[in-house]
């Protein structure tokens, strides 16, 4: 699967590398939190790749739910399980979490199915920020701070009524969307469906937590929309450039 190409296989541990990452978020996902920057200080793997590593290794189930509890950088080496019966996780050689799994009912293994669903789940991933999310913040009148904006991928689940499909599409759920503001923090909520063959057969949740929050400033906020788009057509030119 096309995923293979941004992990490694190290005996019996899987392990990333920056440019492997990075590569996965901007051309993959459409993600250009600076978190994912091959020279960034705090650098992290995108959860997402974590994610669909899990669907390419055990497979896609038709319940699967995916907790986060640390951050993943390229000096870790990472135990991902082959199958997932009832529940399991992803450790390093401390036995420290990472990520925790859940999964029920049917098991697919099929390659074209969890490429679609990999492939259309993360370009919804690409359009959370600044678009869903900045809509959210907009109506509930609040807003990350632009000088550190943290926002965290916490947790994620998805619903399949079955698995004995092709290909799916994602379409997001805009009514059932949500951001619960407590104070400066902040947790979104995002709903999609999924779609296939014209009908929907299930639906996923993407949870975000959401820190730092203040008034809402629409000029500041217009700002920090401009630098991030500005940010991705100068890495789209520069690619464009290297051919």
């Amino acid at each position: 699967m096309f995923i293979r190409q941004f992990y490694q296989n190290k005996d019996a541990k899987v392990c990333f590398s920056r440019q492997q990452a990075s590569d996965f978020a901007k051309n993959v996902a459409d993600d250009f939190n600076p978190l994912h920057d091959i020279e960034a200080k705090r650098f992290c793997v995108p959860g997402d790749l974590l994610f669909a590593v899990i669907l390419d290794k055990s497979g896609l189930n038709q319940e699967m739910s995916f907790t986060f509890s640390g951050m993943v950088t390229d000096a870790n080496e990472l135990y991902f399980p082959n199958a997932v019966s009832g529940s399991a996780r992803v450790t390093d050689d401390k036995d420290k979490t990472y990520l925790s799994i859940d999964v029920g009912g049917k098991n697919s293994r099929c390659e074209t199915l969890t490429e679609s669903l990999v492939r259309s789940y993360v370009a919804f991933s690409g359009d959370t920020f600044p678009h869903i999310l900045g809509d959210l913040m907009r109506e509930n009148s609040v807003m990350i701070n632009p000088a550190r904006p943290m926002v965290m991928y916490e947790s994620m689940k998805i619903h399949l009524s079955t698995v004995d499909v092709t290909e799916v599409s994602l379409k997001f759920n805009k009514k059932e969307t949500e951001l619960t503001v407590d104070g400066k923090r902040g947790k979104a909520r995002l709903v999609f469906d999924f779609i296939s063959n014209g009908e929907t057969i299930g639906y996923g949740e993407k949870h975000m937590v959401l820190s730092g929050l203040r008034e809402y400033d629409q000029e500041v906020m217009d700002a920090v929309n401009q630098e991030y788009m500005a940010m991705k057509d100068t890495y789209r030119q520069q690619q464009a450039v290297n051919g």
